[in-house]
């Protein structure tokens, strides 16, 4: 199979767009990662991770998404091939690289192969708990928003789960992260946002309505939940329902490729 037998078209946005126009753009697609343009030339990929970076970004707190240009968000986390090029060379390049597959031919972008494209061409075996990330990185309701953001970039993760008294109880992912800082920027003075974002909370903005699995969960079925969900990560936990690891799209990429 070759990568344009799974490629699919990406949603595009010109690099003088504002940030603002850009989530409303991915929440009316449903997607979380728009290709930058201009002048019909690819420039870079937007992400909800290099949002998550600028959107926080101190020295710009004070500015609304609506007053910030795309082009001061992109990310150049993909990896270009012919339309011909081996899904099995893809998958390698993908592992490496991370980010996108950007297929292109005599300069023209013909599409792109994002994680859920390999994971809805590819059939699995095995459980959750055998590619699952152990003892993944958390965080609890009452810890501040700007540290939940600062773990995510340093450790290049999307999400955290959320854990209170031993227990799971929520999960904060990046786009949970964007929309609170778009929200912030909008709603608080420039002049009181330092002082107000210290006590924005995990608690605040986290998901608590979690979609978990168990480390006996058929890998099959995890794969199924996070396509028809569109879950980028799922917590993994033990038969005595404690948290023991996280499973994400990278993980099952990984598997994929190895």
């Amino acid at each position: 199979m070759q990568v344009k037998d799974i490629m699919v078209q990406p949603h595009k946005i010109d690099k003088s767009d504002t940030i603002s126009h850009a989530l409303d753009l991915m929440e009316k697609k449903d997607t979380k990662r728009l290709m930058v343009v201009h002048n019909d030339q690819m420039l870079g990929v937007l992400t909800m991770r290099s949002l998550t970076k600028e959107l926080g970004t101190r020295k710009k707190l004070s500015k609304p998404a609506s007053s910030l240009h795309v082009a001061t968000a992109v990310s150049d986390n993909f990896v270009k091939v012919l339309p011909d090029t081996d899904l099995s060379d893809a998958l390698t390049l993908m592992k490496k690289k991370g980010g996108v597959i950007v297929v292109t031919n005599n300069g023209d972008v013909l599409g792109w192969v994002t994680p859920k494209e390999l994971m809805e061409a590819n059939r699995f075996t095995g459980y959750a708990g055998e590619i699952m990330e152990k003892n993944p990185i958390n965080v609890s309701p009452s810890d501040r928003v700007s540290h939940a953001r600062h773990l995510i970039l340093d450790n290049n993760v999307g999400r955290l789960p959320v854990v209170e008294n031993g227990k799971l109880v929520g999960i904060v992912a990046e786009e949970d992260i964007v929309a609170a800082m778009r929200a912030f920027r909008d709603l608080v003075a420039g002049n009181q946002q330092d002082s107000r974002i210290k006590n924005l909370l995990v608690g605040d903005i986290m998901t608590r309505s979690v979609t978990s699995v168990y480390t006996n969960t058929l890998l099959s079925e995890v794969v199924k939940t996070m396509l028809e969900n569109d879950f980028g990560g799922v917590p993994v936990l033990n038969l005595e329902e404690e948290l023991v690891g996280f499973l994400t799209r990278r993980n099952v990429i990984n598997a994929i490729a190895e």
